[in-house]
């Protein structure tokens, strides 16, 4: 059985992002099913699985990584509104035997991810 795990590299101060919200949910035709709500450690990772075991089954899901709040409470002085206050990413579990490692790197004006192993 596979599992999904996530960091996030905040680029703007070259350090791991650490004390990013990080909710993750099930897509599904009925909308949204909320599975886990974790923050990022100091190396900018959560700690253990987002999930894992019988639970890590193929389907839609998403990460929203709530990086307003992360970088107001470093001082840095946001528009009003701000450019990313949440970034979203939906992606699609297809084999769940395999690991699927989601990395955000992270301003408060851009972001790009990518599927890691």
């Amino acid at each position: 059985m596979g599992k999904l795990t996530t960091h996030v590299l905040d680029t703007y101060t070259g350090r791991p992002a650490a004390g990013i919200r990080v909710e993750l949910h099930e897509v599904s035709d009925a909308g949204p099913v909320p599975i886990v709500e974790r923050t990022t450690g100091d190396d900018g990772r959560c700690t253990g699985p987002l999930i894992e075991g019988v639970r890590f089954r193929k389907g839609r899901y998403s990460l929203t990584f709530h990086v307003g709040e992360y970088f107001r409470a470093r001082g840095v002085s946001l528009p009003d509104p701000a450019f990313l206050e949440n970034v979203v990413v939906p992606f699609g579990i297809a084999t769940p035997d395999e690991n699927y490692h989601v990395p955000l790197i992270v301003t408060p004006w851009s972001y790009s991810v990518y599927r890691g192993s």
